[in-house]
């Protein structure tokens, strides 16, 4: 049977009128940041590859050719559904090296921002490999070597930089400046890439052959290990031999909500995005939104304050859940809770969100994604990250690949939380060998015991609410999966207490109703964190690829 592709033209702003389409086609369907990476991944499904494959292979080639999240260096989580409906989350979280503590942020006492987020110090042990290999090992259908080896030959041969590509490798240049590797492997001595020229990364090349030759033994073990342990001697970091070989990725069981008759599964801590979103979507059921019309002040008003209620219990009671065994998970997804957090919303009135405020009675809250669908429906959602922006900007010198920054993931220090946003509750405080907890929330709904979407995003502390917004969109106000990622965004987490919206997302009407009701708003979204959903949806047997505008390169492919 002859076998139609269709890919989408590369957009570098959404639109927001009703015009947008879908991708869309019969077979399998790949939506990822990159779209040079979502073809790789696309042309495993079309040899007969299943979802895993093709989000494994995706996911190298995104280290290749989208190294601001794309990684072997990160970490991350991927949620597998097979056609039967059997689901199993995956979590390859990057964790803390043995010589981590609580307090290992403090310099003399104070908090040290440079020091929690940038810099050796800074660097988790990696999961990407680990993670990825785990999931094929039990998901996967291909040899290993036939999943890597497209990454190690786009490192190999080059591919050509797209502009969006260029301007963000020049704005990051500065930051690399202190790590002469980081700056040989993405500039031509010192001079940025312009658009239409070929990036070669040799030496990640060689690291990927390893890896494909070898497994997870061909970075945790052997060459790669050691030049990894090398760097962070060098660089006063923390990472050693020992730490990366007692690295295990780890299966564990996904969370489950349901709204207005679909199922939810999400993952599960030290993640919290399932947890968060299931919570807003359990809030928000006891609600009309579609009567109040997308965009509306009424609309805006209740997802906030749901947003408020479920970043503030992430704050509360979420972590490690091998560190933190008491989570109360069960309660905080249940409808019952829900019910009671709804009683303390008040339809015309913002509450009021303060460091020690986790309460709410009634009155007088970089990294990349990609979606899969196999031509069985087996459905992957898979999110990994190097947390900044090219991470920790530090390439490990002969290794050729970007190593995170993820310890910035981890609470500031004892009692830190402030109303700027820093958190230094308990349950998520540095340890060693604990896992730093996450937003990250690769998302697959199901209706009926059928497929129905797969979806996530990048955006640090914005992403569980990107992926609530676009799973409203679809459900309560009947846009499709395109249309429902280009929609305007908004924010709310906890602290600070203000609603960040896109500039231009929401009408003065709606700004004055909202700050008459109490909000603070501000339309500064911040452009170094953004969110990019990727999504497919099933229509009819058919499967329908959403990919973010607002990010160059971004694509979705199917056949």
């Amino acid at each position: 049977m002859a076998r139609a592709w269709f890919v989408l033209a590369i957009a570098t702003a959404p639109c927001f009128g009703r015009a947008a389409e879908p991708v869309r086609a019969p077979g399998g369907m790949v939506a990822a940041q990159n779209a040079t990476a979502a073809a790789v991944g696309a042309q495993i499904l079309r040899d007969g590859g299943s979802a895993v494959d093709a989000a494994v292979a995706t996911a190298f080639a995104l280290a290749v050719t989208h190294p601001i999240a794309g990684n072997i260096g990160g970490g991350g989580f991927l949620l597998h559904r097979r056609s039967s409906g059997e689901t199993t989350a995956y979590d390859f979280r990057e964790t803390a090296p043995a010589g981590s503590s609580p307090t290992m942020f403090l310099t003399g006492g104070r908090y040290d921002r440079v020091r929690h987020h940038q810099g050796h110090v800074a660097v988790g042990v990696p999961g990407t490999v680990a993670g990825l290999h785990l999931a094929w090992k039990e998901q996967g259908r291909l040899p290993w070597k036939r999943l890597v080896e497209p990454a190690a030959a786009l490192a190999r041969d080059g591919f050509v930089v797209t502009d969006g590509l260029a301007r963000s490798l020049e704005d990051a240049l500065p930051s690399m400046s202190p790590y002469p590797a980081s700056v040989a492997q993405f500039s031509k001595n010192g001079v940025p890439y312009r658009a239409g020229e070929r990036l070669r990364q040799r030496e990640l090349a060689r690291t990927l052959q390893r890896i494909a030759r070898d497994g997870p033994a061909g970075f945790y073990e052997g060459e790669t290990a050691a030049l990894i342990d090398e760097e962070m001697r060098a660089g006063g970091g923390l990472v050693r031999r020992d730490d990366l070989a007692a690295y295990r990725a780890i299966r564990r069981e996904p969370v489950r909500g349901t709204y207005r008759g679909y199922e939810v599964t999400g993952m599960p801590p030290p993640s919290s995005g399932g947890v968060g979103l299931v919570q807003m979507l359990n809030i928000l059921e006891g609600y009309d939104l579609a009567a109040r019309g997308a965009g509306s002040a009424s609309h805006v008003h209740l997802v906030a304050e749901a947003m408020r209620r479920a970043y503030a219990d992430r704050a509360r009671y979420l972590g490690d859940p091998d560190a933190n065994p008491d989570q109360p998970v069960a309660r905080l997804v249940s409808k019952e809770y829900a019910a009671e957090l709804r009683r303390g919303i008040r339809e015309d009135r913002a509450s009021t969100s303060t460091p020690d405020r986790f309460e709410w009675p009634p009155e007088s809250g970089e990294t990349t994604h990609v979606s899969v669908v196999d031509r069985e429906r087996n459905a992957v959602a898979l999110t990994y990250t190097l947390e900044g922006n090219y991470g920790s900007k530090i390439v490990v010198p002969g290794a050729g690949f970007l190593l995170n920054n993820e310890m910035g993931d981890f609470g500031a220090g004892p009692g830190l939380t402030d109303e700027s946003g820093l958190i230094g509750t308990d349950p998520n405080l540095a340890a060693p060998g604990k896992r730093m907890l996450s937003s990250m929330a690769p998302t697959i709904l199901s209706k009926d015991g059928a497929l129905f979407m797969v979806l996530g995003s990048p955006g640090g502390r914005k992403i569980i609410n990107a992926v609530l917004l676009a799973t409203l969109n679809i459900l309560d106000f009947g846009m499709n999966v395109q249309q429902a990622i280009d929609y305007p965004r908004f924010h709310h987490q906890w602290l600070p207490d203000v609603i960040v919206h896109e500039r231009w997302g929401l009408s003065p009407d709606t700004i004055d109703k909202l700050a008459a009701r109490g909000h603070r708003l501000s339309d500064a979204w911040p452009a170094s964190s953004p969110t990019a959903v990727q999504a497919v949806v099933v229509r009819d047997g058919i499967l329908e690829g959403g990919y973010d505008r607002r990010t160059p390169d971004a694509g979705a492919i199917g056949y």
